[in-house]
């Protein structure tokens, strides 16, 4: 059985939301549906500009009475402000203080209840805490072991998609459940129904493997003489990249003149093989 780590993500802060329309308020903005969330469930969601580009990432924890959402901490202040900007008449409380996130890892064993909920991307990251304490099994580490351990599972995060830059369906959101297409209207809905619909995912984040330290961050992975893609965020012998799908198949790929090899998660070809693309 793993031994569990806990580490509380500084980088983070939850917001409370609530209202007597904070569901159609939010369900109207986000990625992700938000009328059928239960209480002590979560759910990854963008916000996006209108142009389809991700703004902020978000997790949407159902309460009794509201939400929380669960945002990078530098973006917290810019979020409240758009929120409210968004607001106009619709009843909707937006909380004024930040509640501590802390991450609980790796999953796959007995739900710890509490405070604690699944994280909605992948069993293996385990669980997200909002004021929680750590268990008593528990050891307690730093963010650093939990991006570590994010990065392993080959999954992106914040220091790979930054802030309207990065498409919603590039950094997986499609594959990690954080986008229904089936909800309804949201911010940036068209570009990012269309991307799907007609098949237009040219590129995508996914792992590469590699000796030593990463390279730094937006160096180009080659094909050959040919742009393939560049680094994202990495640590010593692994980084995330935005790969162009067409040109990482049966070739050898450097970066800075070293060789590199891209990693499918067993997670990623299942979602792709799931939907067929």
């Amino acid at each position: 059985m793993s031994v569990l780590t806990c580490a509380p993500l500084t980088s983070r802060t939850a917001v409370a939301i609530g209202g007597a329309d904070w569901r159609s308020f939010l369900q109207g903005l986000l990625t992700q549906d938000v009328e059928t969330l239960s209480p002590g469930e979560a759910r990854l969601a963008g916000l996006l500009t209108p142009q389809g580009r991700l703004l902020y990432d978000l997790f949407v924890v159902g309460r009794e009475d509201g939400c929380f959402l669960d945002v990078a901490a530098a973006h917290r202040e810019a979020l409240v402000q758009r929120l409210t900007m968004y607001r106009l008449r619709a009843k909707v409380e937006i909380g004024a203080g930040d509640i501590a996130v802390s991450a609980l890892f790796p999953g796959g064993g007995p739900t710890p209840g509490g405070d604690w909920v699944t994280d909605p991307r992948l069993p293996a990251l385990g669980w997200r805490g909002y004021g929680a304490e750590p268990p008593d099994n528990a050891m307690v580490a730093d963010e650093l072991a939990h991006e570590a351990h994010r990065l392993a599972l080959g999954i992106p995060g914040l220091a790979d998609w930054g802030s309207e830059k990065t498409y919603p369906i590039e950094a997986n959101f499609d594959l990690l459940g954080g986008i229904d297409f089936k909800k309804g209207c949201f911010v940036g809905q068209e570009t990012t129904s269309r991307m799907k619909r007609r098949g237009q995912v040219k590129n995508r984040m996914l792992p590469i493997v590699f000796t030593g330290p990463p390279p730094a961050q937006g160096s180009e992975v080659l094909a050959g003489d040919l742009r393939a893609g560049e680094v994202l965020s990495g640590m010593d012998g692994r980084a995330m990249a935005l790969l162009r799908l067409d040109r990482i198949e049966g070739v050898s790929l450097t970066v800075d003149g070293k060789p590199v090899a891209v990693e499918r998660p067993a997670w990623f070809s299942r979602a792709l093989g799931e939907e067929g693309a």
